[in-house]
């Protein structure tokens, strides 16, 4: 289960948070995010643990607690959205096809209406 650490400490290290989540069951992984042009922990992170079991008894003891003179939140991780920012693009994509229908509306204007008018 991938478990999500949140209220972080900037100066606790993957090390640390593996250690505190080891005292619950076999650790996976431990990553903390940071910021990719700075370098510095943006203050939360990930454990991901073996044993579902395991990993609901640390969210349960850990939740909440301090670590580093800071409580922090733990919960179960979820999963992430995948293309949350391409959604966005498609919108502007949708509002520019009203446009296009604009056009369309005006190719209708151009007397379709009056040659049935004068068949009849």
């Amino acid at each position: 289960m991938n478990i999500y650490i949140g209220n972080l400490d900037y100066a606790v290290n993957e090390q640390q948070l593996q250690e505190l989540f080891q005292q619950y069951g076999e650790v996976t992984s431990a990553k903390i995010i940071t910021d990719k042009f700075t370098g510095r922990s943006k203050g939360f992170g990930f454990v991901e643990m073996s044993n579902d079991g395991d990993a609901t008894s640390a969210i349960e003891a850990l939740n909440g607690t301090a670590m580093k003179n800071r409580n922090i939140s733990v919960t179960e991780a979820r999963p992430r959205e995948e293309g949350s920012g391409n959604r966005g693009g498609g919108d502007r994509g949708g509002f520019n096809r009203g446009g296009d229908r604009g056009g369309d509306r005006g190719g209708f204007n151009r007397g379709g209406g009056d040659r049935r008018f004068n068949r009849d």
